[in-house]
């Protein structure tokens, strides 16, 4: 939401971190995070966005709204479509491994949708991705409104440091649609996927995402999800010039400052 002349300011120090608030004449607020020793010196975004009071943090605005590649952050969406259009039955459907060495051990047997999911099995949804078909898959992506919706890249590499770009911004409107099951994905599907994509339990919270990185230089991290608590639902996507882990490190981080998590 564009933030209009008359707002309103104030600066208030939420856990030792200080945040300008924008209240927009809707009552909808913007809080600007002051976290840039978080990522290191580093360009990079974060949005943290309350999905019942539509209360936003921010670092970063002007990067927010910048497009890049999703690279495996578009696993979410991936799964997605290959459910829907029936490339893949279940999240316990396995595929078999071909027998090529990779970089990463954990890729290197059988995986299913949810353990490629959590081992972040690139090759798994390369051949997921053939199994949609060049013509399903620009169809829901399209559909689902995923970024620039460009797949021209190839079928099995179009979301890996190619033609396929999405905004902060957009993976927060993607998960916050999938989070309230709005896409147009059967609900089944969009509940696995997010079943799928959990990353951690504990007693007051449970922690959904997906991390990023783009493999060929380590140049661009991704950290995309939501976190479920006691006290309600948080989307968030964090993108910076580094890995998916440190994304997902300083997305933590930031969680734990603002105390939605402790």
């Amino acid at each position: 939401m564009k933030i209009k002349s008359f707002c309103f300011i104030l600066v208030l120090l939420v856990s030792g971190s200080v945040s300008t608030i924008h209240a927009s004449a809707s009552g909808h607020k913007v809080k600007e995070l002051q976290i840039g020793e978080s990522f290191g010196g580093v360009d990079g975004t974060m949005i943290i966005q309350n999905l019942k009071t539509d209360k936003e943090y921010i670092y970063n605005k002007k990067r927010s709204t910048t497009r890049y590649t999703p690279e495996s952050t578009f696993k979410v969406a991936n799964a997605l479509i290959g459910l829907q259009t029936k490339a893949v039955s279940d999240e316990y459907e396995v595929k078999r491994w071909d027998g090529v060495t990779r970089e990463f051990e954990d890729w290197n047997r059988d995986h299913s949708l949810a353990s490629g999911m959590r081992y972040s099995v690139i090759w798994f949804y390369q051949e997921l991705a053939r199994d949609i078909g060049a013509q399903n898959m620009q169809e829901y992506v399209n559909m689902i409104n995923y970024g620039n919706r460009d797949i021209s890249g190839g079928i099995d590499h179009f979301w890996l440091d190619s033609s396929l770009h999405i905004s902060a911004k957009e993976q927060v409107h993607f998960i916050e649609k999938l989070v309230d099951e709005k896409l147009p994905i059967d609900k089944q599907h969009m509940r696995t996927v997010k079943r799928i994509m959990i990353n951690e339990e504990a007693d007051d919270y449970v922690l959904h995402g997906k991390t990023g990185t783009r493999l060929s230089d380590m140049g661009l991290g991704w950290y995309v999800g939501y976190i479920e608590t006691d006290k309600g639902k948080w989307a968030f996507a964090t993108n910076l010039d580094g890995s998916g882990s440190t994304a997902k490190a300083i997305t933590l981080e930031a969680l734990k400052e603002l105390e939605i998590i402790k």
